[in-house]
């Protein structure tokens, strides 16, 4: 396991420079928190409902599927985050040339490079898409994940395709903060007996205590698989924290806070077993 991973957050956030990347690790270890909750609801009432409800247990959040957005709501969001201390993120997986990502970030209704400390790009079209939205969003101190892997069945960001991604990382490290994966990306893409000192943070989706899957193809590991085995820093839980029903806000606050425990408690077993 990387060396990096013998650490703590809070130890790692001398290995970073990228405000945000740090902004992230302070908040997970003042909070005792690697769970980032995916609340993909329609409706911006039931996503403020269960914003509020997980905030206590969260390190970080994200909005990007609401069909009555307005600028009210970015600001009822960062209301949130100041009161719950969590940090902002916006799952867009921009997946353009960079001029018109540049675009996307800075502009249009959504304006995302003002207020979101951290977004993700799939690394298809080429180190043009970080220079896009580095162009924008690294003069606001913002950073970028980048989806090197993905959680459902088939996904074909696979072999030479996560080994290109690390390696625009790598030539990216002012920006590019870490990776929307499946495992710690040390090594990919380097030659034999090269050692990696990139610490890059992987944020893993497809997290579950309960399900295994669902019906279109999302597989699910629990926390202890993502962060101590396959030495991940961020589990990113969605319908296993707030089903079908924003409006069950005890259960919510339950299901955020068994997450939470569990995610850590990963890590700290991480941690110790490196000491």
């Amino acid at each position: 396991m990387a060396s990096f991973l013998r650490q703590t957050y809070g130890q790692r956030i001398q290995n970073h420079t990228n405000p945000a990347a740090k902004l992230l690790l302070e908040t997970m270890e003042r909070k005792k928190s690697n769970l980032a909750v995916s609340v993909d609801v329609t409706k911006s009432k039931d996503f403020l409902a269960i914003i509020d409800a997980v905030g206590p247990f969260v390190c970080l959040t994200h909005v990007d599927i609401i069909e009555d957005f307005d600028q009210s709501l970015v600001q009822q969001l960062q209301d949130l985050s100041i009161k719950h201390d969590f940090v902002i993120f916006e799952d867009r997986k921009f997946a353009d040339i960079g001029n018109t990502v540049a675009l996307q970030y800075s502009s249009g209704v959504h304006k995302i490079a003002n207020w979101s400390h951290i977004t993700n790009a799939h690394p298809v079209p080429g180190p043009s898409i970080i220079s896009g939205l580095s162009s924008v969003g690294l003069p606001l101190g913002r950073g970028l994940l980048l989806l090197s892997e993905m959680s459902t069945k088939g996904a074909l960001a696979v072999g030479s395709y996560t080994q290109e991604a690390v390696r625009m990382a790598r030539a990216h490290r002012d920006f590019v903060i870490g990776f929307i994966a499946q495992r710690t990306m040390e090594g990919i893409g380097m030659q034999e007996n090269t050692v990696n000192k990139d610490d890059f943070l992987i944020l893993t989706p497809g997290v579950g205590l309960d399900a295994k899957g669902d019906a279109m193809g999302q597989q699910y590991r629990t926390p202890r698989q993502v962060i101590l085995e396959s030495g991940c820093d961020v589990i990113i839980v969605g319908r296993g924290i707030y089903g079908k029903d924003p409006g069950l806000v005890d259960e919510i606050r339950a299901q955020a806070k068994r997450y939470m425990e569990a995610g850590w408690e990963a890590y700290q077993d991480r941690v110790s077993a490196q000491a």
